[in-house]
């Protein structure tokens, strides 16, 4: 394995946003280990902090399949929109830059994004064709910051009556009543939105499962396929849902749920 870090912060700034990537060994004796696909990992944390825990973790177990991984430790509040969208359309352009330097398919760069991280990775796959994005990154394709696939975990999506009302506010500061409805995910889903994998808990008592169901109602009037499956039993941020995440709190480990992870890997190879 390869780590590299970045530090994604802008001169001058006091946020503290870097990207890990985590790369697998590369073989010429190995013809398959050529071209790896990257997860990108988007932790949770409502845009206050991040989630150590849906952090290390879940990249192990993707690497653990193959897989490349990166952790983008994004900027959080008193950072305000647009920083971390810029910051993770960066990581997207950065991995397809050096694709084969590092070995990475082009054709297989997937965000995974859990709660609050669930919504910025949402909102790269509804924006990635925007103009301000190309006038940030200085490029003139917006193809190349395309994310392939996503995988969301108990994720942030509606600004509305059901959704995580906190987490918006923490985005969006005091542009909350001017964006909350723009970037709230239902409503700026397209026709290009990338093949989405969803979970969630029906007892989600900080992020409600309707907004799950919201956003896969939208993909579907969009034709955008997904994957979608609602546990019976779960708290938030369940993370790997295994002894791993569980900080030694019985109610962090969910049998039914850990399988979320060998579910995401058959529907990335199947679809």
């Amino acid at each position: 394995m390869i780590k590299l870090e970045f530090n994604l912060s802008e001169e001058g700034s006091t946020e503290h946003a870097k990207i890990e990537f985590f790369l697998q060994d590369y073989s010429p004796k190995m013809p398959a280990s050529s071209k790896r696909g990257l997860v990108i990992i988007c932790p949770g944390g409502g845009y206050e902090h991040l989630s150590v825990r849906e952090s290390e973790p879940v990249a192990f177990k993707f690497m653990s399949e193959g897989y490349s991984a990166a952790i983008l430790n994004y900027s959080v509040a008193p950072a305000h929109y647009p920083t971390a969208l810029y910051e993770l359309s960066r990581i997207v352009l950065m991995a397809r830059r050096n694709a084969d330097e590092w070995h990475i398919d082009p054709d297989r760069i997937i965000l995974a994004g859990f709660s609050a991280g669930g919504h910025l990775a949402a909102m790269l796959g509804a924006l990635w064709k925007e103009q301000f994005l190309k006038d940030y990154l200085k490029i003139d394709d917006s193809e190349i910051l395309r994310p392939n696939k996503i995988i969301l975990s108990y994720p942030v999506t509606t600004s509305g009556k059901r959704g995580h009302i906190e987490s918006f506010h923490n985005l969006l500061g005091n542009k909350f009543d001017e964006l909350k409805e723009k970037l709230s995910i239902e409503k700026i889903v397209n026709a290009d939105f990338p093949k989405t994998f969803i979970w969630h808990t029906y007892t989600d008592r900080s992020v409600p499962v309707e907004g799950s169901l919201l956003l896969a109602i939208t993909l579907r009037k969009f034709k955008i396929p997904f994957e979608l499956h609602v546990f019976p039993e779960g708290n938030h941020g369940l993370s790997t849902a295994d002894s791993m995440t569980s900080d030694g709190a019985p109610e962090k480990v969910r049998e039914s749920c850990s399988q979320w992870i060998s579910l995401a890997l058959k529907w990335l190879e199947l679809y």
